[in-house]
């Protein structure tokens, strides 16, 4: 199976480690430092000096060769964090923790991001080898959007909270085409044909295919899965698909090799800069919407990494990282502490979506990614 390995190059996360310190202001509860084999945890409401977290790069605030909001989390706390931009893709991530995971051993980290449309954090839940969240500590958790509070494979967000989303929708450079706003004419406009891009991701290209042909992406059946390779593959041999692409699409929509490409918002935001011809939008079926995910695994400190969770909850933190980042804030309130330090920011429908477009978006079926036979199939069809 495919990850999302250079997926947004521009935006992208750390890693992590913690001893003992007692927190002022907060009171003590039951929470978890050791898991059990239900992953069920017991902490101690105690706040580690270190906090060991892994993030993907370029994915937090940054000024000059600091980080503001970590900054602001040390003086408020008295917690140092170990932040480790190690991830590169969720694959690659997965086999680094996975040993120390399987032996019952810590990680030596106390929080990761990883993203929900690949298989990574549904297996983790799985395994038992993430610990469930210190809600006590998180009363910010209350900001977070809706339409996240209740994904498939964390229905209650036990285990994790988003740290930032994107859409994949149709990305299109005006200079070439008239707008393209939907599946049909993505797929099947003979104008286009040669210069259309498609994603070598699976739950991608899928979700955007399978909301087109009518068919719910976020229950996958054995008959849908097939009607949407029908659907690619008739695309593929009329000559409209020039190639699947992962993050390369990027330069070739602003080359002019494509006219238009499925396509990631946090790119053709980034993009804009150079290009302002270049345009996204969701299909008129509904776009996919992915989520990287805050999770803290096997031998990580609950009650500390939970209690970071609630200062990046906090809208003004949340604020300060979206304008660095560019991604869909999953904060509610961030927006209006940015209007007035950067309207263009808070104004932007592709980082501040409205509610019509988060209530559209799709999300892959976790179950399908983890089928052996779904992937084989997709593998062959983009290596054809």
């Amino acid at each position: 199976m495919t990850d999302r390995i250079t997926r947004q190059v521009f935006l992208r996360r750390a890693a992590a480690s913690g001893s003992i310190l007692t927190v002022p202001g907060l009171l003590a509860a039951c929470g978890g430092s050791g898991p059990s084999a239900s992953g069920s945890t017991t902490v101690a409401r105690k706040l580690a000096k270190t906090l060991h977290f892994s993030n993907w790069t370029l994915y937090i605030d940054k000024k000059g060769n600091t980080h503001p909001s970590l900054d602001q989390f040390q003086k408020k706390y008295g917690v140092h964090i170990d932040y480790t931009e190690d991830i590169n893709d969720n694959a690659s991530f997965f086999s680094k923790i996975e040993p120390d995971l399987a032996r019952g051993q810590s990680t030596g980290r106390d929080l990761i991001v990883m993203t929900d449309n690949s298989r990574y954090p549904s297996l983790l839940v799985k395994k038992g080898w993430v610990q469930k969240l210190d809600k006590s500590a998180i009363p910010n958790i209350k900001n977070l959007i809706p339409q996240q509070r209740h994904p498939s494979w964390d229905p209650n967000r036990d285990y994790s909270l988003p740290w930032q989303s994107g859409f994949t929708g149709i990305g299109w450079n005006t200079k070439l085409t008239n707008p393209v706003l939907t599946m049909g004419d993505l797929l099947g406009n003979k104008k286009l044909r040669g210069k259309v891009g498609l994603l070598t991701e699976f739950s991608d290209t899928l979700c955007l295919v399978m909301a087109y042909n009518g068919d719910d992406p976020s229950h996958i059946t054995d008959k849908t899965f097939n009607k949407a390779i029908a659907t690619i593959q008739r695309a593929v041999h009329s000559g409209q698909i020039r190639q699947f692409y992962g993050n390369d699409y990027a330069p070739a929509l602003a080359n002019g090799d494509l006219v238009a490409t499925m396509a990631w918002s946090g790119d053709i935001v980034q993009l804009q800069a150079d290009n302002p011809h270049l345009h996204w939008q969701q299909p008129d079926t509904g776009g996919d919407i992915w989520t990287d995910n805050m999770l803290i695994p096997n031998g990580g400190n609950v009650y500390t990494a939970s209690v970071y969770m609630n200062f990046v909850y906090d809208p003004k933190i949340a604020a300060e990282i979206e304008d660095y980042v560019n991604y869909v804030c999953p904060v509610l309130g961030a927006k209006e502490a940015l209007l007035k330090k950067d309207p263009a920011i808070a104004k932007n429908a592709l980082i501040f979506p409205t509610k019509p477009e988060l209530d559209t978006a799709h999300t892959i079926d976790p179950n399908a990614l983890n089928n052996e036979k779904y992937q084989t199939t997709w593998q062959n069809l983009i290596s054809a």
